[in-house]
């Protein structure tokens, strides 16, 4: 399997235990909102990330990558903003907090070897 083919199962999996968080919220008012965000933002990562790969030029790989970098740190705001209004343990979410930083990281580093190359 292909570097490009494990990256997009893996910001798939991120997008669908984002999903599966959201699904845990309450349903109260501020859980909704912060919910309906973090759904936005991270199944975003994923799908941004497969737009990249079929990208026209390197240029437009390069932007929706930045796309997907922006989704993910937005996901990581919206996780940290669960945990620090008491919504949500933060031992809970730390494997999904460290997952969504290596992906970051992942995403920044294609980013400048792309401007690299």
């Amino acid at each position: 399997m292909s570097k490009q083919e494990e990256f997009k199962q893996r910001t798939k999996a991120f997008g669908l235990r984002v999903v599966k968080l959201v699904q845990s919220l309450g349903d109260d008012r501020i859980g909704r909102v912060l919910g309906n965000q973090l759904l936005r933002s991270g199944t975003s990562v994923g799908a941004n990330y497969r737009a990249a790969c079929r990208a026209r030029s390197a240029a437009e790989f390069r932007a929706k990558l930045g796309i997907c970098e922006e989704e993910c740190d937005e996901s990581m705001y919206w996780i940290e903003l669960l945990v620090d209004s008491e919504l949500i343990r933060a031992e809970l979410v730390e494997p999904l907090l460290a997952e969504a930083n290596e992906l970051l990281s992942m995403i920044v580093a294609s980013i400048n070897t792309s401007r690299n190359k």
